[in-house]
């Protein structure tokens, strides 16, 4: 398994790179503030993980964005070229401000991802799962309750790295088709966060009790979709 790169510390970050680091895949994790920020996080996770800065994450192979959607294109796309990106973001307006160009429903969040950088293969996952809920739902393979991901990709070989990579940290992955079509798995759509809670009526997600969804679980919740009119959203 070649290294895994990961640029950002958030919940998803911090998550991804626990599971890497259990399963044995190698890490270097990279934020903003720079490699000597990372001290206590790199302790936790021990001999497997190595901090580096944005650049030298951005060479690994594999890298996952795990930053603020406002922050999208703030690495250096050189940086990238021909590298399979996992872009685990979403656009969350109270939190990001209007964009005008998702607001006007023409484009999914991970395509305006793609166009900023060109030459990398983007890969939207870990994008429609709670932070908290990650470490909770991964299961060895064989596991009757393996929990299912969709994955969204314009590259079919890194959408195969991607469910590779998934593989390894604990969950099968489910290519779902191009970029333009990851509406199906954003915010409020059918296949977001909710099918992968024991109560999806509770109103506080984040410490909700997560539960396993398989593939036909996913392919159903992805089926009944329906477009969310972006500009009128307001988580």
């Amino acid at each position: 398994m070649t290294t895994l790169g990961i640029i950002g510390t958030g919940q998803i970050g911090s998550a991804v790179a626990r599971l890497a680091v259990a399963a044995g895949v190698p890490i270097v994790v990279a934020n903003s503030r720079g490699p000597h920020t990372l001290g206590p996080l790199i302790d936790e996770l021990g001999s497997g993980a190595t901090a580096g800065s944005v650049e030298e994450a951005s060479a690994q192979d594999i890298v996952v964005l795990a930053i603020p959607f406002t922050e999208h294109d703030a690495i250096d796309s050189a940086h990238l070229r021909s590298k399979t990106l996992i872009d685990p973001t979403n656009y969350y307006p109270y939190r990001d401000g209007r964009i005008a160009e998702l607001d006007a429903n023409g484009i999914a969040a991970s395509e305006l991802v793609q166009r900023s950088y060109p030459d990398a293969h983007v890969v939207k996952a870990f994008s429609n799962i709670n932070a908290p809920h990650i470490p909770q739902l991964a299961r060895p393979n064989g596991s009757p309750e393996r929990t299912t991901l969709p994955v969204a990709s314009d590259s079919a070989s890194a959408a195969i790295e991607a469910i590779d990579l998934l593989d390894r940290l604990g969950f099968d992955g489910l290519h779902t088709g191009r970029l333009a079509d990851s509406w199906r798995f954003e915010p409020e759509a059918a296949a977001y966060t909710k099918i992968y809670l024991e109560d999806a009526s509770v109103e506080d997600e984040m410490t909700a009790r997560a539960a396993p969804a398989d593939e036909a679980t996913v392919r159903a919740a992805l089926a009944r979709a329906t477009r969310v009119d972006v500009s009128q959203r307001t988580v």
